[in-house]
């Protein structure tokens, strides 16, 4: 099992992840985009990426709004998997 990490580990991390904030034992970011497509293709890259990893995030469509949060449920917190997950949604991001 995947271990949570300390609060200094998560703000430290946190602070090379742009717009993403701790909510709780969850990391979370809402994105903007210009259209709904947009934002789908955005989610639909997401959850690709999210299925390679095993390791899938809670993602919340408002038309042009998404809102990911993750949070490792079997670690009762943030891991090392959740940051990981938010870089490769970063990089994804990027490319849209």
């Amino acid at each position: 099992m995947t271990e949570r990490l300390s609060d200094i580990a998560i703000q430290r991390e946190l602070g090379t992840l742009p717009g993403w904030s701790r909510r709780g034992d969850t990391i979370t970011k809402t994105y903007q985009f210009r259209n709904f497509l947009d934002g789908i293709d955005f989610v639909s890259a997401v959850a690709k990426a999210a299925e390679a990893a095993d390791h899938h995030p809670d993602i919340d469509i408002r038309y042009t709004k998404i809102v990911v949060a993750l949070s490792t449920h079997s670690a009762g917190g943030i891991t090392q998997q959740d940051l990981d997950m938010a870089k490769q949604i970063e990089k994804i991001q990027a490319q849209e």
